[in-house]
């Protein structure tokens, strides 16, 4: 059985403070602690790391503490504690970036086009805060608004939370550490080894990514979070172990 290990058991801790919070507060913890789009005016910047302690419900909480304690422990007792600490939380940066352009890839075009056809920040802003159709607009500026209203809310009012990217990253820097591992999906009882396992899950995310199809959660997952918080982590523990790290071995 996996040991707990110091810094896994600490971050179990605040993410459970964080959620006792959020049951006791409610939205305001999410206005102030989760990743909000940074046009959105609920943007502050020390949300890029909050969000990551944030979480939606006592499942996705369960999950990924879970998760947490199942990679997370080997993953530290193997690079030990600072190089655990800056794989995670890289991890969980990428997560933000990868989302982010995601967010930003929707949303700019449909920005560009709609100040392109005379309308002005402040109407787009007027639209979005107040769901209201503006007086005055021609009929190409009215029906390119409807057409992008949906895309542009979505990524204007999209938030994030969790610790998803970040356990993403401790999953790939596990397979790197033991490629032939075998893993099992809870629902799906087979053994496969880590290194066809792994690239499987962040292949299905990109699909959702692409697609908006969900296969083993909800549809509001951050899916292209996932594939950050994999790609980052895959990258780092790469170059630690090509470059033979334990080596030169931070202290633990």
């Amino acid at each position: 059985m996996n040991r707990l290990t110091e810094t896994v058991k600490h971050l179990i801790i605040i993410n459970v403070i964080f959620f006792i919070a959020t049951e006791v507060y409610g939205d305001l913890m999410y206005e102030w602690f989760a990743l909000w789009f940074p046009e959105n005016e609920y943007f502050q910047f020390w949300q890029v790391v909050t969000h990551m302690f944030m979480h939606g419900g006592f499942a996705h909480l369960g999950f990924n503490m879970f998760a947490l304690w199942m990679f997370g422990g080997p993953v530290e007792q193997y690079l030990g504690r600072q190089k655990f600490i800056f794989l995670y939380f890289s991890a969980g940066i990428g997560a933000v970036l990868f989302q982010l352009g995601g967010y930003y890839y929707n949303y700019l075009p449909v920005h560009e086009e709609l100040l392109n056809l005379g309308l002005t920040a402040e109407q787009i802003f007027q639209m979005m805060s107040s769901n209201q159709t503006i007086e005055g607009l021609t009929d190409i500026q009215f029906e390119r608004l409807q057409q992008a209203f949906s895309v542009y809310r979505n990524s204007y009012y999209a938030s994030m939370v969790g610790a998803s990217g970040c356990i993403m990253g401790l999953l790939a820097a596990f397979g790197v550490m033991n490629p032939n591992a075998e893993l099992m999906l809870i629902f799906l009882p087979i053994p496969i080894k880590a290194k066809y396992f792994i690239p499987g899950v962040i292949l299905l995310d990109v699909i959702s990514a692409v697609t908006g199809k969900s296969f083993f959660s909800t549809s509001n997952t951050a899916y292209m979070a996932h594939v950050g918080g994999a790609v980052v982590g895959f990258i780092i523990m790469w170059y630690w172990k090509k470059n033979s790290f334990n080596n030169k071995r931070w202290d633990r």
